[in-house]
This record gives C-alpha cells, sequence and structure tokens, in this order.
C-alpha cells in the first residue's frame, strides 16, 4: 500500500514472529503478506447521503432496537468523539448508546460530559446514556454495567477508539428482521470489517486490511474468534450470560462460544446459519494506532491465553476430551482430541486433508457447495493472509477422498458411491506440525483423474450430509495427489 505506518507496524509484527516461530515460518509468513499487499487494490467508500436518507425512510416503522454499548476507559477526546458521531449517524434510528466510562483522570470524564451535553444541545440527541464507574473492575465488568443499562432488543459491543459504518444498524436491522418469525429472532448477528488509520503520507485517514469472513462454521469458530466486529446477541441472551472477567481480552470470544454452545444444546448442527447469521459487508472499522490490538498484536499477549482457556472450557463443555494450544499465529489455536476426533466427535462423520500437487501447491481439499476448491493453488507454506485460514480446521461441504477418514455409520455409503469395499491404509503425512503415521481410506483401487476423485468426494459429502454428519477439513493432514 506504500504507507510508512502501516508498513513500520509489518516489521514490528514480523520481528516478533521471528522471535516466536524461527525463520523458515518467518520467511514464508512475510512473502506472503508482501504478496498480499501488493495485490490488494481495497478502498472503502461510505454510502451517499441520499441512499442513508432512502435507508431510515424504508425502516422508519420498523421496530428492532439496537443498545450499544461502549466501555470507556482513558479515550482520546478525538477518538471519543468520532465513536459518538458514528453512531449518531446511524441511517437506521432505533437505537441507543450506552457509555461506561472507568477512566481515572477528572479530565477525560469532564470532556465526556461534556462532548454528550454538546450533542444534546445542538442535535437534541437523547439516546446516549451515560455512567461514571467508581472504580476499573475490567473491560468484562465494566461493560456488564452497561448491559445491565440496555433497554434494546438486541446489544451491540463497540469498542470505545473504533469506528462504525453509518449503514451497520440498517443491515443488522434488516437482517434481524428478515430472519423469520418474531420468535425465531437470530441469537447472533455479525458482519465484516477492515481497519482504519487517521493518517497516511497524504495526511488523510485510510480503510485497509477488509476482513471478509465466513457464514457461521463451527470449526472455524474453534481455531479463532473470526466472528469478532461488529457483534450483536439478543439482549435476553446477552443479559442471562453477561461477560465474565476471568476471560478478560478475550471477552468477545468467550461470549461468542457460549453462545454456540447455548444454541446446540437445541438447535441441530445444519440450522445454526439460521440463529448465527454474517451480513456480509464491511460495517466495522477497527482503529489502528500504537496501543491498538489492530496494530499490535503483542499489545494484548494476555488476551490469548485468556482465549486459549475459554476454547479449552467451551470443549470441556461439550465432554471432548481435548487439548488446546497456540497456533503458530497469535490468537489462533488447534486442538487435538483424544484418541482422535472421530472417536471424540459424533457430529464429524468424515474428516480429510489436503492434497498438494507436484510443485506443492493445494489441488484438493476442502470443497465448497459447488465443488470449487478452496485455496486452490495456494503454496503449502502459505497460510491464506491475513486471517490465515488455509491453515484452520474448519466446516466444509466436502474434503478430498484422497485423503479422508470416515466414521463407521457411514462406510456403506462410501461403498455404495464408489462401488469398492473400504478399506484404509497407513501413510506419514504431517498433522499438528509433526510427521506422523495415519489411517486413511485405500482408493488406489479406483482408476480415477481429478474430476472424478471431485465427484466422488462431493459426493460423499452429500450424503453425511444427509445422514446429519459435519464434514471436517483439517489441513494438518497432508498428502501428495501421487502418494
Amino acid at each position: 500500500m506504500g504507507n510508512r505506518i502501516v508498513k513500520t507496524g509489518n516489521f514490528i509484527k514480523t520481528i516478533r514472529y521471528f522471535r516466536k516461530n524461527g525463520i523458515r515460518h518467518t520467511y514464508y509468513a512475510a512473502k506472503e503478506r508482501l504478496e498480499e499487499e501488493r495485490k490488494s487494490d481495497y478502498h472503502y467508500s461510505e454510502p451517499s447521503a441520499d441512499k442513508l436518507e432512502a435507508q431510515s425512510a424504508e425502516t422508519a416503522e420498523d421496530t428492532i432496537v439496537f443498545s450499544i454499548v461502549v466501555p470507556a476507559f482513558e479515550t482520546k477526546e478525538t477518538f471519543l468523539r468520532e465513536m459518538i458521531a458514528s453512531v449518531c449517524r446511524q441511517s437506521y434510528r432505533k437505537w441507543e448508546l450506552i457509555i461506561v466510562d472507568a477512566s481515572k483522570s477528572n479530565v477525560v470524564k469532564r470532556a465526556t460530559a461534556a462532548i454528550l451535553r454538546q450533542r444534546k444541545e445542538e442535535n437534541g440527541e437523547n439516546r446516549i446514556k451515560y455512567m461514571r464507574l467508581t472504580e476499573n473492575k475490567g473491560i468484562a465488568e465494566n461493560t456488564n454495567a452497561g448491559i445491565e443499562m440496555a433497554s434494546g432488543d438486541y446489544i451491540a459491543l463497540l469498542d470505545h477508539d473504533d469506528l462504525l459504518a453509518p449503514d451497520a444498524l440498517y443491515y443488522m436491522a434488516k437482517a434481524a428482521g428478515s430472519a423469520g418469525r418474531e420468535e425465531k429472532m437470530p441469537a447472533l448477528l455479525y458482519t465484516d470489517e477492515d481497519k482504519y488509520e487517521d493518517k497516511n503520507l497524504n495526511n488523510n485517514g485510510y480503510y485497509f486490511s477488509p476482513n471478509r469472513k465466513e457464514k457461521f462454521n463451527l470449526d472455524l469458530i474453534l481455531s479463532n474468534n473470526y466472528v469478532c466486529h461488529f457483534t450483536a446477541v439478543k439482549a435476553e441472551l446477552m443479559k442471562a450470560m453477561r461477560l465474565r472477567g476471568r476471560f478478560d481480552g478475550a471477552q468477545d470470544y468467550d461470549l461468542v462460544l457460549r453462545v454456540v454452545g447455548e444454541l446446540l444444546r437445541t438447535v441441530p448442527p445444519c440450522e445454526m446459519t439460521e440463529w448465527i447469521i454474517h451480513i456480509p459487508k464491511v460495517l466495522y472499522h477497527w482503529r489502528s494506532h500504537a496501543d491498538s490490538t489492530a496494530e499490535n498484536t503483542a499489545s494484548k499477549g494476555y488476551a490469548y491465553e485468556a482465549g486459549k482457556e475459554a476454547l479449552a472450557e467451551f470443549c470441556a463443555g461439550q465432554g471432548w476430551e481435548a487439548y488446546v494450544r497456540h497456533s503458530l499465529h497469535l490468537g489462533f489455536y488447534e486442538i487435538t482430541y483424544v484418541p482422535d476426533i472421530l472417536s471424540v466427535r459424533e457430529d464429524v462423520g468424515i474428516v480429510g486433508g489436503r492434497i498438494l500437487n507436484a510443485k506443492g501447491r493445494i489441488c484438493g481439499g476442502a470443497f465448497n457447495d459447488d465443488g470449487t476448491c478452496r485455496y486452490e493453488g495456494l503454496h503449502r507454506e502459505y497460510s491464506g493472509g491475513s486471517t490465515h485460514r488455509a491453515v484452520l480446521k474448519q466446516d466444509a461441504a466436502a474434503v478430498d477422498i484422497r485423503c479422508m477418514q470416515i466414521r463407521p455409520e457411514l462406510r456403506e455409503q462410501f461403498e455404495q458411491i464408489t462401488g469398492c469395499r473400504y478399506e484404509e491404509r497407513t501413510i506419514c503425512c504431517k498433522t499438528g506440525g509433526k510427521k506422523c503415521a495415519v489411517r486413511i481410506v485405500d482408493v488406489s483401487r479406483l482408476a480415477c483423474d481429478d474430476a472424478g476423485y471431485r465427484k466422488l468426494s462431493m459426493e460423499l459429502g452429500h450424503a453425511a450430509a444427509q445422514h446429519g454428519y459435519r464434514v471436517l477439513w483439517n489441513p494438518e493432514m497432508t498428502v501428495y495427489a501421487n502418494h
């Protein structure tokens, strides 16, 4: 992007990554990041005033109310003004903003009060609630004080130095209202996001690093809090759960995991996307500055430990015998199931890995509903860019039959689809970062080309789904196409 600030930040991140992971991983991580930046042509543009006005008119009769809770602490006045302005500009008008301020400085508190007073005097704004906290109990408990004050249908969380796109609540309301009957309103809504820097070389604010997210994907959320910003949770659920102080730094991740766990008690896995809804639009701007996690991923190292503990607690709550460890990338986790995933996870019917061609690039592995291969052509040492999704376990429509294990209940379907008896063979592959022997289905008797393997893989994926099972891609399992 040609910006000195961003490049300096990347240099610092590279040094930290090197100290943690060594020269080989650092070389490929830096190489991939540079390639990603060169290819990036991202540009965020705000919707026009006419479009925002049309959105306001369209939703004037809507009744869903959003309570936006902001825990503030020693917030810079400029950041605070811009955050408040971003909420007040929302084209969807049914909202309240709740600021809970734990600042120690009286100067900051007076500035905050002055901003709110000015808003009320100039614009007649009375949807902003402000509470001064007598002590700083940490981000979770501070936020809980705001949650208690909320009166809306959904409670959304906004960091004190970040910004909402002016149509954020409009799309949230549309998603909540169109999801179905009133008694089946979604439990959780989330959007795409990007990062925002105040100035570049031309002294202009700019947006970069868009995070285009997936629809809800159980095993992806068990690898990383990809949901992140902007998130809104149904009010009664949020008030019942609240945030937990012992997970400060990863309190949002802990909340999402608990929402998922609560839904899994009653909702079939195939219906989870009706209750947790992804809005595929960039509607949240994560401000990047020296003290923010957006710019300095090591600034809150405790948060990654808290995330690991939250994930371990989720696994225990599901009755899974498993242990969680940090991956190469900060904020990303790996779960090892004991003795193996098919024995522990009754919801998983098929697990499969990635297939590499002679050039070390992905040519098979996780397939989408339309049969396209995710991450096809990606170098074996690359992680998939800043989101690292190409090295994370995740749900898929199907996985490649050439590197696959199938639970016993589905092996009859395998034999019907392939016309071959289900047999396994032992191969040496990479799993969990180490070489080891694993058992995979033996397809040596199938005289197929790549298209034939893909067709059989998709049929098996469909069969698993029809029987109520999930298909899991585990990129730690890696074989070559001619293995």
